[in-house]
């Protein structure tokens, strides 16, 4: 009988972490893209030491309690966790950790790369192109708008909200932000309030954690008091906005567009906004670059290697005053 720790893994994995996690530990797994059911998550993690979590995988006190006493971490394969009940974890002597840093850049440039697309219409023409639909050059032909000059307000300057900022302003945009994470000391642009920014800025990009306080952040009121020439990017989290209110803000037109890499009820996506040109739609694709997914995996094999072979707190550990149960 195998003495290595045992660890579930909620959904298939790369192949180079794949083979990580199985030279180290007892591996049982969803193998398959989709999340497993409810009921076979809660049974998946019975009696595991450890557990690879995923976004989409709600880690509560019910979770806890099907995983058993033996569960001695969660490492959860996203650098976002509002589906991670930390406190929860504490209590019960669970470490929980994410994958921060590694997938900064993809997700700075995959916002940049959806400012550039709906202001400059790209998704638009594709669409366009591939139902054959006439088209002739013409000076008033499919116009959209620069960057250049624009004002950026991005909200939420942590790490992934500075990048988007300095690529931004490497294409000429000038930058404004709000709700900045630790300290702003040595951020070169101006700090304005929430309210500013939705009433200055041109594109509004959205980099802040789903909490309580940002859920539904940008409702129909913000959307009213917009520029109807702003676009609006999101590549942090769905329910920040509210899709609907977006949805009839679009069809209006009180905002020239919107980028969503990310949903209210993911992977559903509002009917509306499906029928919208004016909205450039990806399906969280933020961090899915080879090397930063795979990046990613390894944070999550070495927080279950520190605490299940080590005996020790992963520098990554979301809640690092716990009394754990590291007995190694």
């Amino acid at each position: 009988m195998s003495s290595r720790p045992k660890v579930y893994v909620t959904r298939r994995v790369p192949e180079r972490i794949q083979s990580q996690l199985e030279e180290l530990f007892e591996v049982t797994q969803h193998d398959a893209e989709a999340p497993p059911p409810r009921s076979e998550l809660l049974a998946g993690a019975s009696g595991q030491d450890g557990v690879v979590s995923m976004l989409s995988d709600v880690i509560d006190d019910e979770f806890l309690e099907a995983a058993g006493e033996e569960l001695q971490v969660v490492a959860n394969y996203a650098v976002g966790f509002d589906n991670v009940d930390v406190d929860a974890c504490t209590r019960r002597g669970v470490i929980a950790t994410n994958t921060p840093d590694v997938l900064t850049a993809a997700t700075a440039e995959l916002a940049v790369t959806l400012m550039l697309n709906v202001a400059r219409r790209v998704g638009e023409g594709d669409r366009m192109l591939r139902a054959r639909t006439p088209w002739i050059w013409s000076p008033t032909y499919m116009r959209g708008a620069t960057l250049r000059g624009r004002l950026l307000g991005v909200v939420g300057l942590g790490r992934i909200g500075r990048e988007v900022a300095r690529i931004a302003e490497a294409l000429g945009m000038r930058i404004v932000y709000t709700k900045a994470s630790g300290t702003a000391s040595d951020v070169p642009w101006e700090f304005v309030s929430f309210e500013e920014i939705v009433e200055r800025a041109d594109v509004i990009s959205l980099h802040c954690p789903l909490t309580p306080e940002t859920r539904h952040l940008v409702d129909a009121d913000v959307l009213r008091a917009m520029k109807r020439s702003a676009y609006l990017v999101n590549t942090s989290r769905g329910p920040v906005i509210d899709e609907a209110a977006l949805a009839e803000a679009l069809e209006t037109g009180e905002i020239a567009g919107a980028a969503l890499d990310v949903f209210e009820r993911e992977p559903e996506v509002h009917e509306r906004l499906l029928q919208c040109e004016s909205v450039v739609l990806a399906p969280h694709l933020g961090s899915a670059t080879h090397e930063t997914r795979e990046a990613m995996g390894m944070l999550c094999v070495s927080a279950l290697k520190a605490v299940l072979i080590e005996g020790r707190l992963p520098e990554n550990a979301l809640n690092r005053r716990i009394t754990a149960k590291i007995t190694h």
